[in-house]
């Protein structure tokens, strides 16, 4: 055999290689590196998609913890307001309790006042009668009248 045709015959064959592998293998290769590039892409796609989706998910969250906060702020502040308001109202009325039971105190005081002066009243009434049965049962006498006064000033 010829080197030449050996030569030939081998550039022939690699040619047939190079036809078939082109014919029938780089297609599907060169369609799986296509899928696989544009798998990556959608892939990365949708990456940015999920951190534009992330920092609009975050800044609504921000809102609405915003918007919680105040709603809690507004909260505390009503309970304070009626907090205040319950214990104005509590003090008020413990104000009117006081005055209502001193003036039921001061009713009964005065009761009680004019109960003593009666009973005063009464008891001065018997002792001046008392006394007068005494100078009347007894003679008639300056001294003896002067004494008994005396001691009636001293009772009283």
């Amino acid at each position: 055999m010829n080197i030449n045709m050996t030569l030939l015959l081998q550039a022939l064959g690699f040619a047939i290689f190079i036809f078939f592998t082109v014919k029938f293998v780089l297609p599907p290769l060169a369609a799986a590196i296509e899928g696989r590039r544009r798998q990556i892409a959608d892939g990365l796609a949708e990456a940015e998609k999920g951190k534009a989706a992330l920092f609009t998910a975050q800044k609504e969250a921000d809102k609405i913890i915003a918007e919680a906060k105040a709603r809690a702020a507004e909260i505390v502040a009503q309970a304070e307001k009626e907090r205040t308001a319950t214990i104005e109202a509590s003090k008020n009325e413990a104000r009117a309790a006081g005055e209502r039971e001193r003036a039921m105190a001061a009713e009964e005081i005065a009761q009680l006042s004019v109960k003593a002066k009666e009973e005063l009243r009464d008891r001065v009434a018997e002792l001046a009668v008392a006394g007068a049965k005494r100078i009347l049962a007894r003679e008639i006498n300056p001294q003896v009248h002067a004494d008994l006064l005396a001691q009636l000033k001293a009772e009283l």
